[in-house]
């Protein structure tokens, strides 16, 4: 029987090759959130070196998904900056801030439901939704701000509401292909896939 480096393999006398895993347990202990994400991160990768469910019905929930959380965040955000009188620049930034906020919280909730740590659910959140809302809120606010008079409408008028929920439309609409293009290669709601 013919022996292999200490930390290398070696060969039994039934000339089965055995790796000797003592390299990987020396040391300082295993940090079992690390050992967690990077379970489900391999899983979320995919089945046999494919992605899963890179559908359009999978990219168009995720995007929903996304969208609702930022719709939640940017309307509260609209209306708080209109009732503290704030101006145009001001209010658009507490509401971005509030749909990433509420976009990011809807994953991170979902995943710590699943059993997931605080530490890697936000290392998911950030993961599977930073792009996409990205997108989306560059698209809905650009809408928002090219549409002439919807800067300065107040909540109470219809083209307020109407260049709010067209630009999300769009948003939407754009964002879907983004996403189908992440899942196909394991990222964005692809890293989700694993607390399902």
């Amino acid at each position: 029987m013919a022996w292999g480096p200490v930390n290398g393999p070696h060969w039994t006398g039934m000339g089965m090759k055995v790796m000797d895993h003592s390299a990987h347990h020396t040391g300082t202990a295993h940090d079992p959130a690390a050992q967690e994400a990077h379970h489900h991160a391999a899983h979320a990768g995919g089945h046999g070196g494919h992605a899963p469910g890179a559908s359009w019905s999978t990219a168009a929930k995720a995007t929903l998904h996304c969208l609702t959380g930022c719709a939640i965040g940017e309307i509260l955000g609209m209306v708080i900056g209109t009732a503290l009188l704030w101006g145009n620049v001001e209010t658009m930034a507490l509401a971005i801030t509030l749909a990433f906020l509420f976009g990011y919280s809807f994953t991170l909730f979902a995943v710590r439901r699943a059993g997931l740590g605080w530490k890697s659910a936000i290392k998911v959140a950030l993961a599977a939704d930073t792009v996409s809302i990205a997108v989306m809120e560059l698209v809905d606010n650009g809408i928002i701000a090219l549409t002439p008079g919807a800067m300065d409408a107040h909540l109470s008028d219809a083209l307020f509401w109407t260049a709010l929920l067209g630009g999300f439309a769009v948003a939407f609409v754009i964002t879907t292909p983004v996403n189908k293009w992440m899942i196909g290669r394991g990222k964005g709601h692809a890293v989700v896939h694993a607390y399902h």
